[in-house]
C-alpha cells in the first residue's frame, strides 16, 4: 500500500503540466460556429468548453471521447483552464464558449458587472460520508477539529472565495475566531510539500489531494462544505448573457447533453475513471479509488442562495448577487 511517493510525483506532474485540449472531432483551428444553426448530429456545431484539469471533469472528457456530446449535434473541444481568473476573461471575450467552474467565482463575476450566466449545475459536494473536499494537516499535527485553526496559517487555492469562506463558517461554528486565521494562496498540487516544510499549518484541498495527504500520514480537520452548506455546487455551467439571449438552441442543447453525458457516466463508471488514466496521468489505483462528486444540471437555489448569504455574512460580497438575473434554467 506504500506507493505513495510514487504517486503523489505523478500526480503532481500531471497537474503541473500544461493538458491538450481534448475535442471529439478535432475541429480546425479557429472554426466557428455556425451562428442560429439548430445543433443536430448530421450538422453539429462546434464548441468550446474551458475546464478545470481536475478529477471532476473525469465525466466530460470521457462522454465527449464516447460520443455523446456528438449524438446531441455539438462538436466539443475541452480547453483546460486554471481557474477562474483565467475562464472568466476568456469567457466574455469568446475565445471559450462555456466554461465549468465554481459558482462564486460566477457570483462575483455578476457582482462586477460582467456579462456571465449560470445555466447549469455541474457539480455538488457530498451531503454525508467524507467530502470531496477537506481540510487537511500533515503527520503528527495537533489541529483536531475547526477550532483548533484560529490563530493557524491556511491555505487555499484562491483566496476571497468559497474555500476560505466556508472555512471561516465552519470554525465559527465550532466557537472559533475565524477573524484570526491567517490565509494564503497555494495551489492544491503545493499543499503536501508546504504542509511538510511547516510554511503552512493545514490546506483546503480537493481530491485526489485529499487521499494523498491522508494516504501520507496527515489527517482530516472538517469538511467545509458539507460542514456548513450540505451538497453545495462545487462546479457549474456558465456560458454569456449574449449567448443565451442570442443562441438559444445552442444553450438548450449543451444543457441537454451535459444531462445525458452524467447519466452515461453513471453507467460507465469504468470509463470515467479511464479518462482520469488518460487525460491526469493518475495512476490506474489512484484512479480506481478517487472519490467523486455527484454530478447533476440541476441547480439547487436555496444552497446558492446560502452561499451568497453567508458570502455577504462575512462581508466577501456588499450585497449578495440576485440569482435570478444570474441563474438562467428552463
Amino acid at each position: 500500500m506504500n506507493r505513495r511517493p510514487a504517486l503523489v510525483a505523478a500526480l503532481v506532474a500531471a497537474l503541473s503540466l500544461g493538458l491538450a485540449a481534448c475535442s471529439s472531432s478535432d475541429p480546425a483551428p479557429g472554426a466557428e460556429p455556425e451562428a442560429s444553426a439548430a445543433p443536430d448530429a448530421d450538422n453539429p456545431r462546434a464548441v468550446t468548453i474551458g475546464a478545470l484539469s481536475i478529477s471532476e471533469t473525469a465525466p466530460l472528457w470521457a462522454a465527449v471521447e464516447a460520443g455523446i456530446f456528438a449524438e446531441h449535434g455539438l462538436d466539443v473541444t475541452v480547453q483546460p483552464i486554471q481557474g477562474g481568473a483565467q475562464a472568466m476573461p476568456a469567457l466574455v471575450n469568446g475565445d471559450i464558449d462555456f466554461s465549468v467552474g465554481q459558482p462564486f467565482g460566477a457570483m462575483r463575476a455578476g457582482l462586477q458587472g460582467l456579462d456571465v450566466k449560470i445555466v447549469a449545475n455541474y457539480a455538488q459536494s457530498l451531503t454525508e460520508g467524507d467530502d470531496i473536499n477537506s481540510v487537511v494537516v500533515g503527520a503528527g499535527s495537533d489541529i483536531t477539529s475547526p477550532a483548533d485553526l484560529a490563530g493557524k496559517k491556511v491555505a487555499v487555492n484562491s483566496l476571497g472565495a468559497a474555500g476560505d469562506l466556508t472555512i471561516m463558517a465552519a470554525v465559527e461554528e465550532d466557537g472559533g475566531d475565524p477573524g484570526t486565521i491567517e490565509f494564503v494562496e497555494v495551489a492544491f498540487p503545493d499543499a503536501q510539500a508546504q504542509l511538510d516544510a511547516g510554511n503552512i499549518d493545514a490546506a483546503w484541498v480537493p481530491e485526489p489531494f485529499v487521499s494523498i495527504i491522508l494516504g501520507a500520514g496527515g489527517a482530516r480537520v472538517v469538511d467545509p462544505y458539507q460542514s456548513v452548506l450540505p451538497g453545495l455546487p462545487t462546479l457549474v455551467l456558465q456560458t454569456t448573457g449574449a449567448t443565451v439571449a442570442d443562441d438559444p438552441e445552442l444553450v438548450d442543447a449543451v444543457r441537454e447533453a451535459f444531462t445525458a453525458a452524467f447519466a452515461w457516466a453513471a453507467d460507465n463508471d469504468e470509463a470515467v475513471r479511464q479518462s482520469l488514466v488518460d487525460e491526469m496521468s493518475l495512476p490506474e489505483p489512484a484512479a480506481a479509488n478517487l472519490r467523486l462528486p455527484q454530478f447533476s444540471t440541476e441547480i439547487d437555489r436555496d444552497v446558492l442562495q446560502g452561499l451568497a448569504d453567508l458570502a455577504v455574512e462575512h462581508e466577501f460580497f456588499d450585497q449578495a448577487p440576485d440569482l435570478d438575473t444570474l441563474v438562467v434554467v428552463d
